[in-house]
């Protein structure tokens, strides 16, 4: 490609980059954008609410219990349910740790505090859960690691049935 076809080429993308992002006659910076209302901005709040991260931990608790009662039913052992719900409590006990640092006053006084909760409950959550599985056998007598990890995996995956859930149910409403 020769220097000016090179040229012409960049100043066709710089001005076509600039049209995009020209300030319109309402103040909005992008073309395609319009702020919400405050009417707007609340019936989208009721149409799509936030889950709660209680709901979330409630549903995994549920699920973690079900999951060890199954092993314990279908193995007949009872260290095979321990070991279940030992790996389901590896998951909703440092989320509801997380969750509590997040709900806290001091996370939501400022973005950057918020940013900075998050990541250091995040941390936590993550040393916990390492922690508590180091521990399991010297937790669960005659732990069984499969059982462990099913509970540990189905009840992090709850996380998508609670979703799921709710928005099935909003649509319902």
């Amino acid at each position: 490609m020769s220097k000016i076809a090179s040229s012409a080429a960049d100043s066709e993308v710089r001005s076509s980059a600039k049209d995009a992002w020209e300030i319109d006659e309402d103040g909005a910076g992008d073309k395609g954008f319009k702020p919400l209302t405050r009417e707007e901005a609340q019936k989208l709040r009721e149409a799509k609410p936030s889950v709660s991260p209680w709901a979330v931990l409630a549903g995994q608790l549920v699920v973690g219990v079900l999951v060890a009662c199954v092993a314990w039913v279908l193995t007949g052992r009872q260290s095979v349910g321990w070991s279940a719900l030992y790996g389901a409590l590896a998951v909703v006990v440092p989320g509801a740790l997380f969750a509590r640092g997040l709900t806290s006053k001091v996370s939501s006084m400022n973005p950057g505090a918020a940013v900075a909760g998050f990541f250091l409950w995040e941390m936590v959550k993550i040393g916990l859960t390492v922690a508590m599985l180091f521990a399991a056998p010297r937790m669960v007598s005659d732990l069984s690691w499969p059982a462990l990890l099913v509970g540990l995996v189905v009840t992090m995956k709850v996380v998508w049935l609670v979703l799921w859930f709710q928005s099935r149910s909003n649509r319902l409403a």
